[in-house]
């Protein structure tokens, strides 16, 4: 089959469509024939030589993708030959094919494309895990969300505001505070010029945010604990500004609040398997019902890697980029 691979570290360039080995199912698995798949900043990571797959996963890129049922490993039940899924992946989706742990797939659900279901599993498993699996957000809280524009930003703008919570968001233009808006967001931030801290602190009447899901880092550590409210979540699930910062532990302390940083790609199967199932419970019904929507910004060829990377790292995109076969 044909896959991109990673010629060596480096800029966009360095992705190539070439000649990969054919997966073949282990004992638990399908392999899919790949429709499209979506890219998220862990694939641009991975090609600059930050984020190395584990070691079961293929060593070429991609975290989802959407395709069809083309064979069935042993022991496998409730999959058949031609079904269609999506899924989320430990490495592997910018190919023709992969294998996936039938525990890590997910029916398409109705009213989605097969195409543009690729934009569904990350970020629904990343946002369902972090915000409401391990910090718990709760109807009537406060979920502030930065880099509200991004394919998990207006995830889980979506999944706040269905479940019931004021949503703050930070995003870096008027056309995408706009569009984080549309989408249920009702404290909006330019980050480049207002201080995220005041406006969500005024807008609440003092009280801050009880959840915030954080892609910066150590820039945003000081200010985030700042925004908390009292016995508040922060959620570290990215560190596009930086890995280190130190912290006043008496602030923390004080707010009787919590600090969580976490990653996806390197849990256990049992554990992703746990998220999915979760996903699919409480997740796929507001999808399929339209009060959560894949945000797709645009759709290139799989030999344009190079280019959907460029894209994402110039910040160009709303929502997903997808690479279809």
């Amino acid at each position: 089959m044909r896959g991109v691979v990673i010629t060596e570290p480096g800029g966009p360039e360095v992705l190539m469509w070439s000649d990969v080995p054919d997966p073949e199912p282990g004992p638990g698995e399908v392999v899919l024939d790949i429709a499209a798949a979506g890219v998220n900043r862990a694939d641009l990571m991975q090609r600059q030589g930050h984020y190395p797959p584990p070691p079961d996963a293929p060593p070429w890129p991609g975290l989802e993708c959407s395709g069809t049922v083309s064979l069935v490993g042993d022991g496998v039940t409730g999959w058949d030959l031609g079904d269609r899924a999506c899924a989320l992946l430990s490495g592997g989706g910018y190919a023709e094919k992969v294998a996936v742990p039938v525990g890590q797939l997910l029916p398409i659900p109705r009213g989605v494309d097969l195409v543009t279901a690729a934009a569904l599993p990350e970020a629904t498993s990343t946002v369902w895990s972090n915000v409401f699996m391990t910090a718990g957000l709760r109807p009537g809280e406060v979920l502030l969300v930065h880099g509200g524009a991004g394919g998990v930003g207006t995830t889980a703008i979506q999944l706040g505001r269905a479940v019931g919570a004021t949503v703050a968001t930070t995003a870096g233009s008027a056309e995408k505070l706009a569009r984080c808006g549309a989408l249920g967001a009702t404290i909006l931030v330019n980050y480049h010029d207002e201080d995220f801290v005041t406006i969500v602190r005024d807008a609440t009447g003092g009280h801050g945010a009880d959840v915030i899901l954080d892609v910066i880092g150590a820039r945003y550590l000081e200010r985030n604990l700042s925004a908390l409210a009292p016995a508040g979540r922060l959620v570290v699930i990215g560190l596009q500004g930086g890995r280190r910062a130190e912290m006043d532990l008496s602030v923390l302390m004080a707010k009787r609040a919590a600090v969580i940083a976490t990653t996806l790609r390197a849990r256990p199967a049992a554990e992703k398997a746990t998220i999915v199932a979760a996903v699919r419970e409480h997740v796929w019904p507001l999808v399929e019902s339209s009060d959560v929507r894949p945000v797709v910004d645009r759709i290139l060829p799989m030999t344009a890697a190079p280019e959907a990377h460029r894209v994402m790292e110039a910040g160009e995109h709303i929502g997903k980029v997808l690479l279809r076969v």
